[in-house]
């Protein structure tokens, strides 16, 4: 009887312990926020202006202009994905104040100076001749 009340006793006391080591990890704990309508559809719209910010990239005369300043299509589109909703809703705005079939030099400058200061930020590496400001 002492033997099966040791047996019995060891794993009890490792259950106990067991149940003491998971009281003390860390929980993770979700949060669930409402999500107002007018934020979808500033999404919405955002994922439009990216669209039709790519479509401008595809165009060859674009992308001619971003090959002379060292940036592959691939990359201005992988930044451009990058941008916030609010800086894509910005250059698609100067999209839509450009002279119909004109000059697209101002917006391929406005994408440079994005693509240059994410750079210089540290947060991607587009051109070789930056430096980061995070080491």
């Amino acid at each position: 009887m002492t033997r099966q009340y040791s047996h019995f006793m060891r794993w009890t006391s490792r259950v106990v312990i067991a149940s003491m080591l998971a009281m003390g990890m860390p929980q993770q704990s979700a949060f669930a926020g409402i999500v107002e309508a007018d934020q979808i559809v500033a999404h919405e719209l955002a994922e439009q202006d990216r669209a039709r910010i790519n479509a401008l990239i595809d165009r060859e005369d674009v992308r001619a202009q971003l090959q002379q300043k060292g940036v592959s299509a691939s990359e201005a589109k992988e930044r451009v994905n990058a941008l916030t909703d609010d800086e894509a809703h910005k250059i698609a705005g100067k999209l839509d104040q450009l002279p119909a079939g004109g000059d697209v030099f101002g917006l391929i400058f406005t994408i440079f100076i994005v693509l240059l200061v994410t750079d210089i930020l540290g947060l991607t590496k587009v051109f070789p001749f930056t430096r980061s400001g995070r080491r």
